[in-house]
C-alpha cells in the first residue's frame, strides 16, 4: 500500500517506502513474528509518530528502517530509501554501504542515553570518534556539534568537557540527539527518546526538537507508547497493535477522531488531567503473544464490536475517510458505539473511596532533613572535602490510616528520599519520624523505651519498587519469593496455611490459575504481573503504610489504570495507606483522587505545595505546580508544542541549591526578594498551603520588589539529577 499524499505540500515526496516489512525469530515454541507486514510511506520533513503498547512492534519497526534488526531475527519485505533522486534498496546494501547510510543519511536516538554513551570517554571524544569513523573534518564537525548543543539549550564547552555520568538524564538525552545529528542526516529515528525522563523534560525536549527539525530540515520518526505526548508534535500518527499498523492518519484526526476500536480504547485508558476519573477505563484483556497471534483481526479478543467475521478474516488497512486509514470492518460503528471519554455528554461522577483517615497520624515527619555526602573519597578525591547533597530539607508531613499522599516532582527533587524516610528505610540527618507517636529511630537505637518494638515498626512500613523485576530473585519461583516474608515474620505459620494465603492473594489480584503463576519465574511474567507480585509481597505483612515508588511508571499507559485500581481495591481490603511517588501529575490525580487523598509537590528537597487533589490540580498555587501541570499530557490537542513557561530547563544542583526560594532561578514570577528570602509551607495555616510569596499578604515585600532580570540571574551549581 502506498500512503495517499498528505495535504501539506512540503511532505509531498516520500523519503522512505516500507512495503510488507516483517521480522521473525525462530524459537523453541514456534516462530515469533514481531513485525508483521508493515506497509507505510514516510514523507520528507514530516514528523511521524508511531505509537502503541510495549511489545506491539514499534521498536522493531524503527530497527527495520536502518536494517538493524538484532540477530538472529530475519527481516523480509521491501524498504526503499530516497536520496537526491536515487532510490536505495536498504535490504540489498553491503555492510559498508549500510554503515554509511545509518549515520550519514539515517540516524537513530535510543531510549536510554546513558547506555548509548561510553562511560570512560568524554562527550567530546564521542563526537570526535563519530566524525573520524566517517572521515569528516574534525574541527568543522566539532563546530557543528557546538551549534547543535546550543540549539538544544546546553552549554557546548561544559557538555563537551564532561563525562556522561556528569550530566543529568535530560542533558544526556539532548547530547545524544546532538551526536546523532552531527553528520547532518536527513532522517532521525527516535525510539522512546524521552521515556525515562520527567514530563517537564519530555515536553521541553519536544519543543526543542521541533525547532531543530525546522532548522535542519529533518524527517523525524518518533516512537512512543504515549499517544498524547507526541500528538501535538507529529504531522501524522501511526498506531501499532500486535506487530501491525492498525490506524494511520493526520495527527489531529487520529487523536481527536480515531477510527479503530483499539485507538479509541487506548485514549480512554490514558490517565490525564481533563477526563473525569470515573470515565477512565483500562483495556480489558492482554496483548497477544507473538508466537500465538489470534486469527483474523488480532484485536478481536478484546474488542466489544468483534463478530465471526473479525475472528475469521483479517481486515485490510484501508482508507476510511480522507487520508485516514484503519484496519477494521466496523470503524463507523466504533465511532458511534465506543465513545471517547473526553467527549462524553453524560454528567461526570467521580466516586472516590471516601478516606477513613484517623484522627491521629500513623506516621509523622517533623522538620526532617536528609543530607548525603558525595565525593571526597577514592583516588582523585582523597584530599578533597565531600559535597553535601540536600536531598530533603525541613519536611513536615503526616500520614493517616487509609490515607493516600502522592508526592510529585522532577527527578532529583527528593520525593523518593522523603518516602523512604517516612517508612524508616532512610535515617534522617535531622528531625524526627514517629510511628503512632513513637520515635522510630529512637526505638531503633534503644534511646526510647516504647511499647512498639522496632521489628513491628519495620513490618508495618513496606515498599514497592519502581522496577519489580530487579527486586525479585530471578532464580527463584514466585511462590518461593512470596514465602520469605511469611517465614520471617510468621515463623509458626503452618506450611499449608502459608501456601493457601499466597495462592489466595494471587487469585485475588487476577493471576489465575494461581497454582500456575506460583511456579513461574520472574522472567515468565509481564511487567504488570511482576508489579502485582511486588504488591502482594508488601501486603502479606498487613502493613500500615506502603511506599509505592513510581509503581506504575514502567507500565504501559493502558495498564496503569488497572494497576492503580487494584492497589485502591487492596487498600480497602487491608486498611493500609500509600505514599505514592510519581513524576506524572495525571497518575497522582487518578490514584490519590480516587482515595480522597492529597498531593504534595516537591522541588529541590522541599515541599512547596500540599493539598486536596482537586484543589491542587484545578487551582494550583505554586508556580512550579503550574509548570508541572503544563507539562502533563492533556486531551486537548494544541497545534504545536509550546515553549515551557519556565526560565530554565535543567534543575539546579542540590549540592549547592539556590539561596532564597529555591525555585526562583527558573520561576517566571520571581522577584528580587525571592533571591534573599525563603517562603515556608505551614500546613497548620491552610488545608492547601503553598511555599510562595505570591500567596502571602499584599504587604509582603515581594509585591514591591522588582522582577528578576534574566541577564543578571545565575543558577547556583551545575544541573544534575540527584535521584
Amino acid at each position: 500500500m502506498t500512503e495517499p499524499e498528505p495535504t501539506t505540500t512540503k511532505m509531498g515526496r516520500p523519503v522512505f517506502e516500507v512495503e510488507g516489512a516483517s521480522v521473525t525469530y525462530d524459537m523453541d515454541r514456534g516462530v515469533s513474528r514481531v513485525l508483521d507486514d508493515a506497509t507505510i510511506d514516510i514523507f520528507e520533513e514530516e514528523i511521524l509518530g508511531v505509537v502503541g503498547e510495549s511489545g506491539s512492534g514499534k521498536s522493531m519497526f524503527a530497527s527495520s528502517l536502518l536494517n538493524a534488526v538484532p540477530p538472529p531475527g530475519t527481516l523480509d519485505g521491501e524498504i526503499r530509501y530516497h536520496r537526491d533522486g536515487e532510490v536505495i534498496d536498504l535490504l540489498g546494501l553491503s555492510p559498508e554501504q549500510l554503515r554509511r547510510v545509518r549515520w550519514e543519511d539515517v540516524a537513530m536516538v535510543f531510549q536510554g542515553a546513558q547506555s548509548s554513551f561510553n562511560p570512560t570517554i568524554s562527550i567530546r571524544r564521542h563526537f570526535e570518534e563519530t566524525l573520524e569513523a566517517h572521515e569528516y573534518d574534525i574541527e568543522n564537525g566539532l563546530e557543528h556539534a557546538r551549534q547543535l548543543l546550543a540549539d538544544l539549550y546546553l552549554d557546548p564547552e561544559r557538555v563537551l568537557g564532561s563525562y556522561p555520568h556528569e550530566l543529568s538524564g535530560g542533558m544526556q538525552q539532548r547530547a545524544l540527539i546532538a551526536l546523532s545529528l552531527v553528520l547532518e542526516p536527513d532522517v532521525l529515528v527516535m525510539d522512546e527518546p524521552t521515556a525515562a525522563l520527567d514530563l517537564l523534560m519530555q515536553r521541553s525536549i519536544l519543543s526543542l526538537l521541533e525547532n531543530v527539525k525546522e532548522k535542519y530540515e529533518l524527517t523525524v520518526v518518533f516512537i512512543t507508547h504515549d499517544l498524547p505526548l507526541v500528538a501535538g508534535l507529529a504531522d501524522r500518527l501511526a498506531v501499532m497493535y500486535s506487530f501491525k499498523f492498525v490506524e494511520i492518519g493526520r495527527a489531529e484526526d487520529v487523536f481527536s477522531n480515531p477510527k479503530h476500536p483499539y485507538t479509541r480504547a487506548l485514549l480512554n485508558a490514558i490517565p490525564n488531567l481533563d477526563t473525569p476519573r470515573s470515565r477512565m477505563h483500562p483495556i480489558e484483556g492482554s496483548a497477544p503473544d507473538p508466537v500465538n497471534v489470534p486469527t483474523g483481526c488480532s484485536y478481536h479478543p478484546r474488542c466489544p464490536l468483534a463478530d465471526e467475521q473479525c475472528e475469521a478474516a483479517e481486515p485490510p488497512l484501508a482508507e476510511t475517510t480522507d487520508k485516514h486509514h484503519a484496519a477494521c470492518y466496523y470503524w463507523e460503528e466504533a465511532m458511534e458505539e465506543i465513545e471517547l471519554s473526553i467527549e462524553s455528554d453524560e454528567p461526570a461522577v467521580d466516586d472516590t473511596v471516601v478516606g477513613r483517615q484517623s484522627d491521629e497520624p500513623v506516621v509523622s515527619v517533623d522538620a526532617v532533613d536528609v543530607h548525603f555526602e558525595q565525593g571526597g573519597g577514592g583516588l582523585f578525591g582523597f584530599f578533597s572535602d565531600p559535597d553535601t547533597v540536600h536531598a530533603v530539607d525541613d519536611a513536615n508531613l503526616e500520614i493517616y490510616e487509609n490515607d493516600v499522599v502522592a508526592l510529585v516532582g522532577e527527578s532529583g527533587c527528593g520525593k523518593t528520599t522523603l518516602g523512604k524516610a517516612i517508612i524508616a528505610a532512610q535515617r534522617p540527618t535531622n528531625g524526627t519520624v514517629r510511628y503512632r507517636g513513637q520515635d522510630i529511630w529512637g526505638t531503633r537505637d534503644g534511646r526510647v523505651d516504647g511499647e512498639i518494638p522496632w521489628e513491628q515498626i519495620r513490618r508495618s512500613l513496606q515498599m514497592i519498587h519502581q522496577d519489580p523485576g530487579s527486586s525479585l530473585n530471578s532464580h527463584r519461583k514466585i511462590k518461593s519469593s512470596l514465602e520469605d516474608p511469611l517465614r520471617r515474620w510468621h515463623p509458626n505459620m503452618d506450611p499449608g496455611d502459608r501456601e493457601e494465603r499466597i495462592l489466595g492473594m494471587l487469585e485475588y489480584t487476577g493471576m489465575s490459575p494461581p497454582t500456575d503463576y506460583a511456579l513461574r519465574y520472574p522472567h515468565q511474567l509481564s511487567g504488570g504481573e511482576k508489579q502485582r507480585v511486588a504488591l502482594i509481597r508488601a501486603l502479606l505483612m498487613n502493613p500500615d503504610v506502603i511506599l509505592a515508588d513510581e509503581a506504575v511508571s514502567a507500565l504501559d499507559v493502558s495498564l496503569r489504570l488497572e494497576m492503580m485500581d487494584l492497589m485502591l481495591e487492596l487498600q480497602d481490603a487491608f486498611d493500609t495507606s500509600y505514599v505514592f511517588i510519581s513524576h506524572n501529575l495525571s497518575n497522582a490525580r487518578y490514584f490519590a483522587g480516587n482515595a480522597d487523598g492529597r498531593i504534595g509537590v516537591m522541588y529541590l528537597g522541599e515541599l512547596v505545595e500540599l493539598g486536596p487533589v482537586d484543589e491542587v490540580i484545578d487551582e494550583p498555587l505554586h508556580p512550579y505546580t503550574k509548570v508541572l501541570k503544563w507539562a502533563t499530557d492533556d486531551m486537548e490537542l494544541s497545534d504545536r508544542i509550546e515553549d515551557p513557561p519556565i526560565r530554565g530547563i535543567d534543575i539546579p544542583d542540590p549540592v549547592n541549591p539556590p539561596a532564597g526560594c529555591r525555585f526562583h532561578t527558573r520561576c517566571p514570577e520571581a522577584r528580587t526578594v525571592c533571591r534573599e528570602e525563603s517562603p515556608s509551607l505551614d500546613e497548620a495555616v491552610s488545608a492547601h498551603p503553598t511555599a510562595c510569596f505570591r500567596e502571602y499578604p499584599m504587604e509582603h515585600p515581594y509585591w514591591d520588589s522588582e522582577p528578576v532580570d534574566d541577564a543578571e540571574e545565575t543558577v547556583t551549581g551545575d544541573p544534575i539529577d540527584a535521584g
